[in-house]
């Protein structure tokens, strides 16, 4: 082993890594701008300096083989360390930065996210840009290792290799209805007759409220599965039907339309908003600046708007 390692050319790593992650020869040479040729012709050399074949044919993409699954991780993560060995913190001008921010939000970040991040970025860094790729919560670590997103905000995973994260604030949910809403459905008791609206979407979301009805046996009271929070406001205004709802969303709304929320009458869980980044940006001046107005913008609040 020691001899094919004197032989290998290190560039080949990369190829190892990309593949690994993306289980396709093709979508590894978008992310390392090389052709389809190129490679599979490092994976060719790669077979020959392991005399392993690596990667096979599988349903759904590539599997690697059992020496493929010791080598690739090893080799992402010193390529990690390498890159943060030299990623020598730079200075970053806003007023002349021409960066293209990715950022990761559900459907629900962009409602209570988004503006206030675009008009404090713009604000002082007129010339970048903004776009939200919303990539699904299971894919977020591979998302930020192969930079497809700088950063991503949400009820999210801390705990992922090559993951850092700061935790911004704690989420409660209240109930969201129409302005003539009962009184009774305050309580505990006129809680449990009404029909409850809950959303799926899939970016940065996990389902612990619906879970959390059903154990209070009210899961047979969802009347409505929504995919999109923007479809919340008017459901409760013109249904007879109660949203569970983020606090700082149900604030948003109630403050653009005439609608009611109140305190939830059965315990729910509180969720940790966290923002999540790659190790490797740790020390980036741009990506830095950039976490820092989310911080600024975020960390501590509650509910209410900021």
């Amino acid at each position: 082993m020691r001899e094919r390692f004197d032989r290998l050319d290190l560039n080949l790593l990369r190829v190892l890594v990309a593949i690994d992650r993306s289980r396709s020869v093709t979508e590894a040479g978008r992310i390392l701008s090389l052709s389809q040729p190129a490679t599979s012709n490092a994976l060719a050399r790669l077979r020959v300096a392991f005399d392993d074949p690596l990667f096979v044919r599988a349903p759904g993409g590539l599997a690697p083989t059992p020496l493929a699954e010791r080598l690739a991780p090893a080799a992402a993560r010193q390529l990690e360390a390498l890159e943060l060995a030299l990623s020598e913190p730079a200075v970053f001008d806003p007023a002349r930065s021409n960066a293209e921010w990715r950022l990761s939000l559900s459907d629900l970040g962009e409602i209570v996210f988004l503006s206030r991040i675009a008009a404090a970025v713009l604000g002082q860094a007129p010339s970048t840009r903004l776009s939200n790729a919303a990539v699904p919560a299971a894919r977020i670590a591979d998302a930020l290792a192969r930079r497809e997103v700088d950063l991503a905000i949400g009820i999210l995973n801390p705990k992922l290799r090559g993951i850092r994260s700061a935790l911004l604030f704690r989420e409660s949910y209240v109930a969201l209805g129409g302005p003539d809403s009962p009184a009774a459905w305050r309580t505990r008791a006129g809680f449990s007759g009404v029909s409850l609206v809950v959303t799926s979407p899939t970016a940065t979301f996990h389902q612990g409220i619906e879970q959390s009805l059903v154990r209070q046996k009210l899961g047979d009271r969802i009347a409505i599965r929504a995919r999109h929070y923007a479809a919340i406001p008017d459901l409760v205004r013109n249904a007879p039907v109660v949203a569970i709802v983020p606090e700082m969303f149900a604030h948003m709304a109630c403050e653009r339309q005439p609608l009611a929320s109140w305190p939830v009458p059965i315990k729910l869980p509180v969720f940790d908003i966290r923002m999540v980044w790659h190790e490797a940006t740790e020390r980036d001046a741009a990506q830095r600046w950039l976490r820092q107005r989310v911080l600024e913008l975020f960390r501590g609040r509650r509910g209410g708007p900021a």
